[in-house]
């Protein structure tokens, strides 16, 4: 007898935990919606909105050592390999041949990436200046409205007054 007392009161143990378990539930996802109704959307920046817009007058930055030798490198390889299409086959094979170079035959590289760093540091030098000009320029403070009016007016009477002068002569 004993274990048929214990096998009901599991089973109401059961049916008790079901129901609140359901209530529980729906109580949770009322609260859930309340949640998410109070919660603002949040809006995600695209990178073309988060990016300033770029001046296309302003300088480029000039490549690396290893750029200017993929750039030579891509040429001969396209001459040995023709039926190679593909963009990161080329790269894949000018990353593993620049690894494998020593620092004398990057050298020449390295030299020409330097020369183009420097013209480019005076071209950027030489644009910040002209921007800094630019600004200059705009920051000045013009006439006012009231003040070039009055010149206006100015004009005006001058002008009135050399007529009658005219008709009375």
């Amino acid at each position: 007898m004993k274990d048929s007392g214990k096998a009901k009161k599991g089973a109401v143990t059961k049916v008790v935990k079901e129901k609140t378990s359901k209530i529980a539930d729906k109580d949770i996802k009322k609260r859930k919606a309340v949640v998410k109704e109070a919660k603002p959307k949040k809006t995600r920046k695209t990178k073309k909105s988060a990016k300033a817009a770029k001046d296309p007058n302003q300088p480029k930055r000039p490549p690396t050592a290893f750029f200017i030798f993929l750039d030579e490198f891509r040429k001969s390889f396209k001459e040995d390999h023709p039926e190679a299409k593909g963009v990161a086959v080329v790269g894949k094979a000018g990353g593993e041949k620049w690894k494998d170079m020593s620092d004398f035959e990057k050298a020449p590289y390295i030299a020409k990436a330097q020369q183009k760093k420097q013209e480019y540091d005076k071209s950027m030098s030489a644009y910040k200046q002209k921007q800094d000009d630019e600004e200059d320029d705009e920051g000045t403070p013009e006439e006012s409205d009231k003040s070039k009016q009055s010149e206006i007016n100015d004009e005006e009477e001058e002008a009135s007054e050399e007529e009658d002068e005219d008709l009375e002569d």
